[in-house]
């Protein structure tokens, strides 16, 4: 793209754009905030709140109006160039007069796949894009899985010990963080579509899997791999009427509780025969559900699971200066003999929250 190299004045408006994306969850489309700034001041910003309503570009440029003549939008994602639910943006930015584009990253979908920017160019519109890349690809992570794999982007979370322990050997893991830390998981479950964890989790520990305070985003779905649809009826992550509840059976999970899930208010799928399918359980959940993200918080089984299978695509782990001994490691045997059998890691940061440290990894093997 011409115009390509970045500066430091472009990084402080992408970073303004990205902050206004993550203040909305509007799956299936992807999170994007647009800031449109004229002479060094802002003269429009918005964000995409839902799917169905404006897009980013769209809002910033009503709160522009004719000040978007001659200006520069900065903008996380590429203009869309196609028509859905809504127009496309980059006609919008061209019948606005905007003089250059600077877009974070291009779009995987293959309906725009880089023609938003060419459509601007050839309109004669100064065009950049890659500032800010990584950070603004993190905010469509679900959207990029989903077009390249037909699966949400899963990050698997849990809390261990100086000693890898996530539960003493009675099974007590409350509180193994600091409140510092468990603030922050609400705000990863916040931002997260659905909540994944087993029957096994929902037996032992009867969570809500809710995040608190809710915000104005949707509350995520609460999905358990339950495949003998063993939820009791009194769980309370059934909330009747709410219909954010997903349980995930196979074929020989008895009928009249699978009736008994649904009268009480949770969504029954089969997804598998003997067992839960967790690839089939996933597209499922992205297809007909519009999930892009999940955050997994089951146990050493379901996480070992979901390993196998290649379907977690990040890690964070939050450690805590606390030594167990004997108890409950995070993750069940995944076939891993000698250690250069072991599943390969990228650690992206080392991030502290209270006195607890929090590990921010992606895998090698998986996702993008």
């Amino acid at each position: 793209m011409a115009d390509s190299r970045p500066d430091a004045v472009d990084s402080r408006w992408m970073r303004r754009a990205i902050a206004l994306a993550r203040r909305a969850r509007p799956s299936p489309n992807p999170r994007v905030g647009a800031v449109i700034v004229r002479d060094g001041e802002v003269v429009g910003e918005g964000w995409h709140v839902a799917a169905g309503q404006p897009h980013a570009e769209i809002n910033a440029l009503r709160q522009a109006g004719d000040a978007a003549r001659g200006a520069a939008m900065y903008v996380t994602l590429e203009p869309c160039c196609h028509t859905g639910r809504t127009g496309p943006c980059a006609e919008a930015v061209i019948n606005a007069g905007v003089a250059r584009v600077v877009a974070g990253c291009a779009d995987p979908n293959p309906a725009v796949a880089g023609g938003g920017l060419r459509r601007l160019e050839g309109a004669g519109i100064a065009v950049a894009c890659g500032v800010e890349e990584e950070a603004a690809r993190e905010l469509i992570a679900g959207h990029e899985r989903f077009f390249r794999a037909g699966l949400p982007y899963v990050v698997w979370k849990y809390a261990m010990t100086l000693d890898g322990r996530i539960a003493t050997a009675q099974g007590l893991s409350r509180w193994i963080s600091g409140e510092v830390s468990r603030r922050f998981v609400h705000r990863m479950r916040r931002e997260s579509d659905a909540i994944l964890v087993g029957i096994g989790t929902v037996l032992a520990d009867d969570p809500l899997l809710t995040a608190r305070p809710a915000g104005s985003f949707p509350p995520p779905y609460r999905v358990v791999a339950d495949s003998r649809a063993r939820t009791p009826l009194s769980a309370r992550l059934l909330v009747p009427g709410d219909g954010r509840a997903i349980i995930l059976t196979a074929e020989d999970a008895p009928q009249d509780r699978v009736e008994a899930l649904k009268s009480a208010g949770a969504h029954v799928f089969c997804a598998g025969q003997e067992r839960v399918d967790l690839p089939r359980a996933l597209r499922t959940l992205a297809e007909d559900y519009g999930v892009r993200s999940v955050l997994l918080e089951g146990g050493p089984v379901l996480a070992a699971s979901m390993l196998r299978e290649g379907l977690v695509c990040e890690i964070v782990c939050f450690v805590a200066g606390k030594l167990f001994g004997d108890g409950l490691g995070p993750l069940a045997d995944i076939g891993v003999v000698s250690p250069e059998e072991a599943v390969a890691a990228h650690i992206r940061r080392i991030r502290r929250f209270g006195a607890d440290v929090a590990i921010f990894a992606k895998l090698h093997s998986a996702c993008v």
